[in-house]
């Protein structure tokens, strides 16, 4: 069975954050670039479920994994990879 493939905007919806590509490139400018030593989900604008499922994610090596990392490099870059 093949895992589902995630995009950077269902991520940002699932994360109940605006989706549209714009306000993606706001989110990415405004929160970044993050410290080399911080955890993605120890950043301090994410809510606690917000945290919880980036943990989760990352650490099952879960569906989601990998748009999470995207967006991980996004935020430590300061633009979008």
């Amino acid at each position: 069975m093949e895992s589902p493939v995630h995009s950077l905007p269902a991520l940002f919806k699932q994360l109940g954050l605006p989706h549209d590509p714009v306000s993606i490139e706001q989110f990415v400018a405004s929160h970044s670039p993050l410290k080399p030593e911080l955890k993605l989900a120890d950043a301090f604008f994410w809510s606690d479920a917000q945290k919880a499922f980036l943990r989760e994610e990352i650490l099952d090596d879960a569906d989601w994994a990998v748009v999470v990392d995207e967006l991980n490099l996004m935020l430590r870059s300061g633009r979008e990879v």
